[in-house]
């Protein structure tokens, strides 16, 4: 059986890379700090490679693991996702109402109070303004490969992400100027939109139009030439996540060794934050009788976060070296392996849900 065969999700079972992905992440966090420290040159020029605080390599990766996924919108479906409103309400309160809050309390409290005797006063300022700005900035690109993960619904998973960027232009300054208490606070348009064309619109245009060729070649069974097609691309995204967990953990290898128990107080909060609002999203959706393939990726796009806004305006407001700076960078290194740990909950425990509407 070759690799791309056994990467193949089998009928009634889960292909061979997603079932041992956790281990496959956790040797590419392992390889990405040791060549990040052989090499740091080498990783140094890819992250040269940036526009707007977007890493293009980076950026490329998280393209080739979107686009599967976007092959399978089924853009008909766009029409009723108002006849399914539950999971987009969640997704609201729990990224507008619930998050940012949450992440803001959580770190006063270990910084301020817990970690009070181990973080200078200036230092703690710092580290709470950077998990304020991730709290207040949900996904915009991984989500779509969480919820692919988790064969979560495609078409609900884009609106749902496409109405939180909207809200995101008009809320996400006034909430990060309230929790900080500063005035100043300018959204990075160009961080913004390069984001959103780079992992919403140009996949999504490139799947639309995959979509219809296949559907164009296979009249008769259009659908099952769909589901052939991203069958076989699937390998493609899980190693372009591998990749990409390779190069953000090479890219901060050095800050890794050289800060460890920084990082370590950095994402106690985070941790919390991520569990508690993942668990708070996901009981609630089952709570409310809301189907699996739409209450899994619910849940994981209000644990998760847009971690390249989140950068781009800690480093302005606060500089490339800052605390602040380095909170939104741990907030990176915690996410891969925190949210591949809630799919693989989310997937252990979906026959507690409803399968469809």
């Amino acid at each position: 059986m070759s690799m791309q065969d056994q990467a193949v999700t089998p009928p009634g079972g889960i292909g061979f890379f997603e079932k041992w992905l956790s281990v496959w992440v956790g040797l590419c966090i392992l390889i990405g700090v040791v060549l990040g420290n052989l090499v740091p040159d080498v990783f140094a020029l890819l992250a040269g490679f940036e526009v707007a605080s977007v890493n293009l390599v980076v950026a490329v990766l998280i393209w080739a693991m979107v686009y599967p996924m976007m092959v399978a919108i089924d853009f008909a479906s766009l029409t009723h996702i108002g006849e399914r409103p539950k999971g987009l309400i969640l997704t609201l309160v729990v990224n507008w109402l619930i998050k940012p809050f949450t992440m803001a309390a959580l770190g006063v409290l270990f910084f301020d109070y817990v970690f009070a005797d181990l973080v200078a006063p200036a230092d703690a300022t710092q580290y709470i303004a950077g998990l304020i700005l991730l709290g207040a900035a949900p996904c915009t690109a991984m989500v779509f490969v969480w919820s692919q993960l988790t064969k979560g619904d495609p078409a609900y998973t884009l609106v749902q992400v496409s109405v939180n960027d909207i809200i995101m232009i008009f809320a996400f300054a006034p909430i990060v100027a309230v929790l900080l208490g500063v005035t100043d606070i300018v959204v990075p348009w160009e961080t913004l939109l390069l984001s959103v064309g780079l992992y919403i619109i140009i996949p999504l245009a490139a799947g639309a139009l995959t979509r219809k060729v296949l559907m164009r070649r296979r009249s008769g069974n259009a659908e099952a030439a769909v589901q052939a097609f991203t069958a076989l691309v699937k390998p493609i995204s899980v190693l372009g996540l591998l990749a990409t967990v390779v190069l953000l953990f090479g890219f901060q290898a050095q800050v890794i060794l050289e800060k460890p128990l920084v990082i370590a107080l950095i994402a106690v909060p985070l941790l919390i934050q991520s569990y508690g609002i993942f668990a708070f999203a996901y009981g609630a959706a089952w709570a409310w009788k809301v189907p699996f393939n739409i209450a899994a990726p619910c849940a994981l796009i209000g644990t998760s976060n847009f971690f390249e806004l989140a950068v781009a305006v800690a480093i302005s407001l606060f500089g490339l070296d800052s605390g602040a700076a380095l909170a939104t960078v741990v907030g990176v290194l915690v996410e891969v392996p925190v949210m591949l740990s809630l799919v693989a909950f989310a997937n252990r425990t979906k026959h507690h849900f409803p399968q469809s509407d």
